[in-house]
C-alpha cells in the first residue's frame, strides 16, 4: 500500500456484532439421601469453590432446599450439571441440578 492510504473501513451494516450469550443458573436441590460432606466435595470438585463456599451453599440447599452453584452460558451450564449427575450416581446418591435462566 502506497503512503497516505488507508485500509477501507467496514460499513456499519457489514460490522459483524457480538453478544453476550444468555447465561443460565445452575442450582443444587436438597435431598434426604445425600451427605452434606459429598455436596461439599461435588461444588469443590465441578464448581472450583473455596471450602467456605462450598459450605455456604451447602448449607443454603439444607435449609433452603435450594442452592445457586454457579452461573454460565448454556452449554457449559448443562455439562456441569451432567457432571454432578454422574458423580452422584456412581456414589450412589440422588442429587439433583437443574438450570434456571437468569
Amino acid at each position: 500500500m502506497g503512503q497516505g492510504q488507508q485500509l477501507p473501513s467496514a460499513s456499519s451494516k457489514e460490522r459483524e456484532k457480538t453478544s453476550t450469550p444468555p447465561l443460565f443458573k445452575v442450582l443444587m436441590h436438597n435431598d434426604d439421601y445425600t451427605t452434606m460432606e459429598f455436596v461439599v466435595e461435588v461444588l469443590q470438585a465441578v464448581f472450583h469453590l473455596s471450602d467456605s463456599a462450598a459450605e455456604r451453599i451447602m448449607l443454603a440447599i439444607h435449609f433452603q432446599g435450594l442452592g445457586h452453584c454457579g452461573t454460565y452460558p448454556y452449554a457449559i451450564a448443562e455439562t456441569k450439571v451432567q457432571e454432578v449427575c454422574t458423580r452422584a450416581r456412581k456414589a450412589g446418591f440422588p442429587l439433583r441440578c437443574s438450570i434456571e435462566k437468569e
